[in-house]
């Protein structure tokens, strides 16, 4: 079972992680999470080890039961401006920022991050399989970004959004050859440069 507290305070902690980072198109989500101290949910646990309904089930328990979450994102062009390591860690800023309950730790899944105010920060790698909160943060900033990645399938059905979610599987990478890119790719990714993509 993961842990349930960084430090066994009463401070605050908040939870953070993001998702899609590694994605060829579409926003990079980052969410923030609150969860109360004696929060308990044995199949809680790094969103990438749990499958779509386990996952939507956890995040109707999280946004009912923490204390406060929020989910923000930054855009492919903002990705293409600021690079994806920046879009990640203000997407993070932004959830943050929008808790109805200021946070006094932060506990960050990586081993990046940009400082946020004056709070106190731990990055910690593979965080999501360690803390309740930085799990909690991955299920719902996977789960709202492959929500919003299913709405632009519907008008993009060539490039598999559904099921891949932007992810540079075999089948994306083969629609972007045949078709180009979509408005919501990631223009500066490396990989449409090695696919000799007609931009």
């Amino acid at each position: 079972m993961l842990k349930q507290r960084f430090i066994d305070d009463k401070k605050f902690e908040a939870g953070c992680d993001e998702a899609g980072r590694g994605c060829l198109a579409g926003p990079v989500y980052a969410a923030a999470v609150i969860l109360p101290t004696d929060f308990k949910n044995e199949i809680l646990n790094d969103s990438k080890k749990l499958n779509e309904k386990t996952r939507k089930v956890l995040r109707e328990i999280i946004e009912k039961d923490a204390l406060a979450w929020s989910v923000a994102s930054m855009t492919h062009d903002e990705i293409d401006e600021i690079n994806i390591l920046n879009a990640s860690i203000f997407s993070m800023h932004k959830a943050i920022k929008n808790l109805n309950i200021q946070p006094q730790r932060l506990l960050i899944d990586g081993n990046r991050f940009k400082p946020y105010e004056s709070i106190e920060y731990h990055t910690i790698v593979k965080g999501d399989g360690k803390y309740m909160a930085i799990a909690a943060a991955s299920i719902l900033a996977k789960t709202h970004r492959d929500e919003y990645m299913l709405k632009l399938d519907k008008e993009f059905p060539n490039y598999d959004w559904k099921n891949n979610k932007g992810y540079p599987t075999q089948k994306h990478r083969e629609a972007i050859s045949l078709y180009g890119i979509t408005p919501f790719h990631r223009k500066t990714f490396r990989l449409f440069t090695q696919l000799k993509l007609k931009l």
